[in-house]
């Protein structure tokens, strides 16, 4: 089962980090180039405990769609979503921030796997693990460019 580990250090607040993180809005804006639009569920703003959102993007030359929930929250410290329908076998995603002297610290553990057997951890292997890395820190990009700028006053309205 291939786990992603990335540490992104962000100077910013930490509430300002954990609401950029699970917005809605910020999310289809740093995966536009996939075409990444949210279809059910939560589909804009901020999602919280229990909601669901379905994402239906290009990836791998074809469109997919993937359901995730939200499994537990802390606010300001961590949540973790997981997938409850789409094309890996399993998905979860664990988020974690904490606090710093000049900002935040924010954390993710991504775990995955397909349903192909060894052909999908050959593939898992020589491919998906790289192209899902380079989606996570794309979308860690996005969240400390907004954080430490204006520009989360766009997603974020409080």
């Amino acid at each position: 089962m291939p786990t992603i580990h990335l540490t992104t250090v962000i100077h910013a607040p930490i509430e300002r980090v954990f609401d950029l993180s699970r917005s809605i809005t910020l999310h289809k804006k740093s995966m536009h180039h996939m075409q990444e639009e949210a279809v059910k569920g939560r589909t804009n703003g901020l999602i919280e405990y229990n909601e669901t959102v379905t994402w239906r993007a290009k990836h791998i030359n074809k469109m997919r769609e993937l359901t995730v929930k939200i499994t537990e929250m802390k606010k300001h410290s961590h949540f973790i979503d997981e997938m409850i329908q789409g094309d890996f076998k399993h998905m979860k995603h664990e988020h974690y921030f904490k606090p710093i002297d000049n900002g935040t610290v924010m954390i993710d553990v991504f775990e995955f796997g397909t349903p192909y057997g060894s052909i999908g951890r050959l593939f898992e292997k020589f491919y998906l693990t790289k192209y899902m890395k380079r989606l996570l820190e794309t979308r860690n990009e996005a969240i400390k460019d907004y954080a430490e700028s204006e520009k989360w006053r766009v997603v974020l309205s409080y």
